[in-house]
């Protein structure tokens, strides 16, 4: 398991989380310098925003393109308060690795680029006094680490990122970062999982703790009332009359854990949590019992200025918009969000299939054009490279689990992103990522992996380790696009009706569907970018969602329009979003909102 705890930092009566956000020094490190001594302190005097990419706040493509290590600078005062403690920095995320630096001397390192890690400074800090912390973050690509893709050098000698991938490979200091002070004897870990029958519930726990005390657990309602407590390690807490947390109308208990001994209290943790039970039963997804049609988006940590880092002001306005057009759901595409992200998805009662930063596991660097045709690219998991790989695709397993497990908005797990699955050497890759997932999950929530259309019912190797199926499938835009639309929907159709005839009896989610929109495009007839046509597209497609019984959900492609890499097939980004990158709507905002307010919560159950 992790040396780290994932628990969000809050502050509490035993424990101090300090925002380290605002303005760092910044400097790109491009090989002309001496950056041997950079740990020390980085030259220069610009500065820049934390959190946020770095890219786009310069107006040179040379730093916008800059591949290799970027420094970060700033300095703290680390309370005198904290000496007794045990004092981390917390890095809500660094992409896509980082070496971090006190004083000059390396306190720690991590690989992987969307999830948090600490490091430790205790026995590092100077108590009381001014303290220097230097980061080193690097953003080169690479196959033995998620996503992956290539770096290359160019002619001039500079590099440049190569991705496997469709979307920016923003980078930097994306997320926030803290300075974190816990009890020598603390509360490490909760596992929680849930069973609920009516309005009964148990709520099973495990409480993890650094060094030895007394765990007790009281539980909270929304009105501040204690409704339960117990005491241990592990039990269970029965409620007879439980508040369920439900789709779209969540509700929150408030669950502390204290850790105490004969002295008093030595480490208190609160949590909000929501009581709700997911299972699939056949080809329905239940939530606490009741069948759910999910209704939603692909999407993506993506804005102008800020590049891939998190700002509530645009969390809001997304979820606001969300509810507005009718959806309950997202997919995490292709990597886990902020943790603000889940908190606020958790308050709102929206459903979440969590994604690991699995993209790109397929060889091509049109990954977009070639897995969306069904062009393929075999023996990705042959490689000499793979070990590697499945190492750092595991260790990202387990700290999404370890992160997001406690979330009612969590459901599932989405293990890859359009990985190469027609291989033989594909299914003892995935069978260890699945098998993980269950290994970890306290609730053993159902897992997939996002099939691209090469991933078909005869070509996929992996399609049965799947709890649910999810597909990616853009017909009447990749394949037979404009005027041939009609040849798509048979073409859709025939696949269909493959998978159906497996009688899986499994639910099917389509994850990505949709086409590309100019929002300055109109034209009549309808021509490809035009907004009619996107139009014309979702209608097609829908109507064969509609046509099979076992398709429980759909999640259009993309939520927004956001940042690519340049290329012919790109005009500046891509433009799949319902909404413009400025969260405006297209017109087939009003399309998708017409029909998700139309369709039962229950839909073909």
């Amino acid at each position: 398991m992790l040396e780290y705890s994932m628990l969000y930092p809050v502050n509490t009566p035993t424990r101090t989380a300090v925002c380290l956000d605002g303005m760092w020094k910044f400097r790109l490190d491009n090989g002309h310098d001496d950056s041997s001594r950079w740990a020390h302190g980085i030259p220069g005097h610009d500065m820049i925003p934390v959190p946020a990419s770095f890219q786009d706040f310069y107006t040179d493509k040379d730093t916008r393109e800059f591949t290799g290590d970027v420094w970060y600078e700033t300095e703290i005062i680390v309370p005198m308060s904290m000496k007794d403690s045990d004092v981390f920095l917390r890095f809500s995320a660094a992409t896509h690795r980082a070496e971090v630096f006190i004083n000059g001397e390396k306190a720690g390192e991590h690989e992987g680029g969307f999830l948090p890690f600490m490091v430790s400074i205790t026995d590092k800090a100077r108590y009381g006094e001014t303290n220097k912390i230097v980061v080193k973050v690097n953003n080169e690509l690479n196959e033995t680490n998620i996503p992956c893709g290539r770096t290359i050098t160019l002619s001039n000698g500079k590099k440049m990122t190569k991705p496997y991938f469709d979307f920016y490979n923003y980078s930097g200091l994306q997320r926030s970062v803290f300075l974190v002070s816990i009890p020598k004897r603390s509360i490490f870990d909760a596992d929680l999982s849930y069973k609920v029958n009516g309005n009964v519930a148990d709520i099973t726990y495990n409480i993890r703790t650094a060094g030895e005390g007394r765990v007790s657990l009281k539980l909270f309602d929304e009105n501040g009332e204690k409704a339960a407590e117990a005491e241990g390690c592990k039990g269970t807490i029965h409620l007879e009359d439980a508040h369920l947390w439900q789709v779209l109308d969540a509700y929150l208990y408030k669950l502390v854990i204290t850790l105490s001994d004969d002295s008093g209290i030595l480490d208190t943790y609160p949590m909000e949590i929501g009581i709700r039970e997911v299972c699939i039963q056949g080809t329905d997804i239940l939530i606490n019992g009741k069948p759910v049609y999910l209704k939603g988006f692909g999407k993506h940590e993506d804005s102008d200025i800020m590049g891939r880092g998190f700002s509530r002001a645009v969390m809001k306005r997304d979820f606001e918009l969300m509810k507005w057009i009718g959806a309950n759901s997202f997919r995490t595409s292709h990597y886990p969000y902020d943790e603000e992200t889940y908190i606020m998805a958790d308050r709102e009662g929206f459903l979440i299939i969590d994604e690991v930063p699995a993209v790109g596991l397929f060889e091509s660097l049109v990954n977009f054009l070639d897995a969306g045709t069904g062009k393929g690219a075999s023996s990705f998991f042959a490689k000499e490279t793979t070990p590697q790989l499945l190492n750092a695709h595991l260790k990202a397993v387990e700290e999404m689990i370890t992160r997001d497990k406690n979330h009612p908005s969590v459901i599932a797990w989405s293990l890859l992103n359009e990985p190469e699955s027609k291989d033989e050497s594909s299914l003892p890759y995935f069978t260890k990522i699945f098998r993980k997932a269950l290994e970890i999950d306290p609730q053993k929530r159902p897992r997939s992996f996002a099939m691209e259309v090469s991933s078909g019912p005869d070509t996929c190797r992996c399609y049965q380790l799947c709890d649910f199926i999810e597909l990616n499938r853009y017909y009447g835009w990749y394949i037979k696009g404009g005027y041939e639309i009609s040849d798509a929907e048979v073409m859709f159709r025939r696949e269909m009706d493959q998978w159906k005839a497996k009688n899986l009896s499994k639910p099917f989610i389509f994850t990505e569907y949709g086409g590309d929109t100019l929002s300055s495009e109109h034209k009549l007839p309808s021509v490809m970018w035009s907004q009619e046509y996107q139009d014309e597209v979702l209608e097609m497609q829908h109507r064969v969602f509609d046509a099979y019984d076992f398709v429980k959900g759909e999640q259009i492609w993309n939520f927004a329009d956001f940042q690519t890499t340049e290329g012919l097939m790109r005009v500046n980004g891509n433009k799949k979003g319902v909404f413009t990158r400025q969260r405006q709507p297209k017109d087939v905002a009003f399309l998708l909102r017409r029909r998700w307010k139309e369709l039962p919560s229950g839909y073909k159950s």
